[in-house]
This record gives structure tokens, sequence and C-alpha cells, in this order.
């Protein structure tokens, strides 16, 4: 099973990363630089979106059907940001994992309006990488 492990460690898992632009911007940018630090376990090819248009909906959703996890960072005002509900939605229609992840440790972080009640939102901890490789891991299986 290491070897299974192995390979995804050393894949490129397509993770959409959905979060409040206005916001939380500077998170998304920690994901991806946590996932690029020696040692870690877990590599991010990002695929969200990065200029606003009038057709992001439709590039969103292109994205995310050709993502294999969709990470939703969640913080204080994510649940009033609307494009974070509309990417959720979307990778629900297609059937798209996802998870929520805690943004901020000392504030409350709010999930977006199309979370489910039964969606746990994770806390962002040095292991986050780990957590990823094994959330993947299980969609694998």
């Amino acid at each position: 099973m290491s070897g299974i492990l192995d390979s995804i460690a050393n894949s490129r898992t397509k993770v959409f990363i959905s979060f409040d632009y206005d916001h939380d911007a500077v998170l998304k940018d920690f994901l991806i630089g946590q996932s690029k630090h020696t040692g870690t376990p877990f590599s991010i090819s990002d695929w969200s979106i990065k200029v606003a248009s009038t057709t992001w909906q439709t590039e969103a959703r292109n994205r995310i059907s050709r993502s294999d996890v969709v990470a939703v960072i969640c913080g204080q005002h994510t649940h009033t940001a609307t494009g974070v509900s509309i990417e959720m939605k979307i990778a629900q229609e297609l059937g798209k994992p996802y998870f929520l992840l805690r943004g901020y440790k000392n504030v409350t972080c709010t999930k977006p309006t199309a979370a489910k009640s039964s969606d746990k939102m994770y806390k962002w901890t040095l292991s986050t990488s780990n957590f990823l490789q094994h959330f993947v891991f299980s969609l694998r299986r």
C-alpha cells in the first residue's frame, strides 16, 4: 500500500480552490505555498479562476469538471460570498468531492450557503498536506 501512497504523493492532483476573493485571497496563496514546501508529501495544481469575467461561471464549471477535488477555503465572510456558493453548487451538481477548510484559527469561519449541514469544516494545520493526501487516496480506492 505504501507504493500507492507514494504514487499519489508524487502525482499532481487537480484541485479547484474556491475562496472569497474579496477577503481570503491570501489564504489560497498560503495553501498553494504550503503544498510546495520541501518535505510536504502532496502537491497541488491550482485550477482556481484568477480573473473575473462575464463567463466566469462557465469557466468555473469547465475547470471543476476537470478537477479531481474542490477545496473550499472558509473565512469570516464566506457565507456572503456568492461566487463560493455557486462554485460549491457546481461541484455538487457534477458529483465532485469537496471539503471545507477553516482558513483562520482565531476568528469564526463560516460555511458557504451551499454547504450541507453535514459538511465538516477541517482545521488548517501544518498537517493539512497529509490530510489532503489521505483525502485523495480515499477517493481513488
